[in-house]
């Protein structure tokens, strides 16, 4: 497995224009929102944690599978990942409770809005989404714009030089 600086540095280089970067802030929430609410509405069952009862959707377990994947790469990225995670599964098991029609307009709609955000930071940056190379970087998108907020807030210094080392400078 790839560590986190060839994660971050392999996505980087993929949006160097600061406007990508920008539509990346706003559409990538929007998409892992659409993709927990879409995917809470089938309850698989129920986990009873103490007091606490879980409903088992496929929404939760991309979640689990997700947040495994970033704990493994990077302990405080895999934990701010994870709570990302479970705020999106809330907010979409929330919505998967509403009706039909509110469900799927809401998970829909964030879905192909988000995308388009997306695409339309792609075509600024004259290049193409990085998980047409790599279907990893589906997963890696939501971390790189975590790790771009705490670069912009000055944290991991280290981390940003590295990954702009292998990626160059946004622009």
């Amino acid at each position: 497995m790839k560590t986190l600086t060839e994660q971050l540095a392999q996505y980087a280089s993929y949006h160097r224009d600061r406007r990508n970067i920008l539509t990346h802030f706003i559409g990538i929430p929007m998409i892992v929102l659409s993709v927990s609410t879409l995917l809470a509405r089938p309850v698989l069952g129920q986990l009873a944690l103490g007091s606490v009862v879980l409903a088992v959707t496929p929404a939760l377990l991309v979640a689990l599978l997700a947040a495994a994947f970033y704990l493994r790469l990077d302990m405080r990225y895999g934990l701010v990942m994870a709570l990302w995670l479970a705020a999106s599964n809330q907010v979409g098991q929330w919505l998967a409770t509403q009706s039909a029609t509110l469900w799927l307009a809401a998970g829909a709609g964030l879905f192909a809005m988000g995308w388009a955000i997306q695409f339309l930071g792609h075509a600024w940056e004259g290049r193409k989404p990085a998980f047409v190379d790599d279907l990893v970087s589906l997963a890696v998108g939501p971390l790189f714009i975590v790790a771009e907020a705490g670069f912009l807030l000055g944290l991991r210094r280290e981390l940003f030089s590295a990954v702009q080392a292998r990626a160059g400078e946004a622009h």
